[in-house]
């Protein structure tokens, strides 16, 4: 049951807000007792806790399987992006502005979590791609892992990016070709261009 409220509650955190839904939403869109989720949280802080862990454990396990089952380095990055938005397919804005104003030591948990793993994951596409001739071999790995990263995050800023200028698949699909332009070889812009016509010719 703990999980399971965990679950529901990140669902509504995500298409509503961490500020505007409260324990009884939760315990209505349930159909539980506001004491069912007492019993497992002690409050709504934890709660939240819990339910951004759920949300991140989910997403790293998906993105570990797509690692394992992608060769090309490219087409893991595009891979992960289709699977990123599937996982954000109804989030009108995004809720980790509201999570840093209200929770922020939550936040910065969180925010630690992204970057290890995240740094881990571009840092072995970058070594994979030079590795294959996709990527130049002169870049400084370290650099761009934490550029990727930066800008992963600040797209996320609704302010910088407003949905109604930047819809979030477009802003992605954007990024994603952005970070590949500055670091593929020539073999590399092939396969990119490849990925890039495809999804436009969709």
């Amino acid at each position: 049951m703990k999980e399971k409220i965990a679950q529901k509650a990140a669902d509504m955190f995500i298409h509503y807000g961490f500020k505007s839904v409260t324990m009884d939403d939760i315990a209505e869109a349930m159909g539980i007792s506001k004491k069912t989720i007492y019993a497992h949280f002690k409050n709504k802080t934890e709660l939240v806790k819990e339910a951004v862990l759920s949300v991140y454990h989910s997403i790293t396990c998906g993105i570990d399987h797509i690692r394992e089952q992608y060769d090309n380095p490219i087409e893991e990055l595009y891979e992960i992006k289709k699977f990123a938005l599937t996982q954000l397919k109804n989030e009108r804005s995004s809720p980790q502005y509201q999570l840093q104003k209200y929770y922020p030591d939550i936040f910065e948990m969180l925010r630690g979590m992204q970057f290890e793993k995240m740094h881990e994951c571009t840092v072995q596409n970058i070594e994979k791609g030079i590795e294959k001739g996709v990527y130049r071999d002169d870049l400084n790995v370290e650099f761009v892992s934490r550029v990727y990263f930066m800008g992963i995050n600040g797209i996320k800023d609704d302010t910088l990016f407003p949905l109604e200028l930047f819809p979030k698949h477009e802003l992605m699909e954007e990024y994603l070709e952005y970070h590949l332009r500055g670091i593929v070889t020539k073999e590399g812009l092939k396969t990119l261009e490849k990925f890039i016509k495809t999804h436009h010719d969709d």
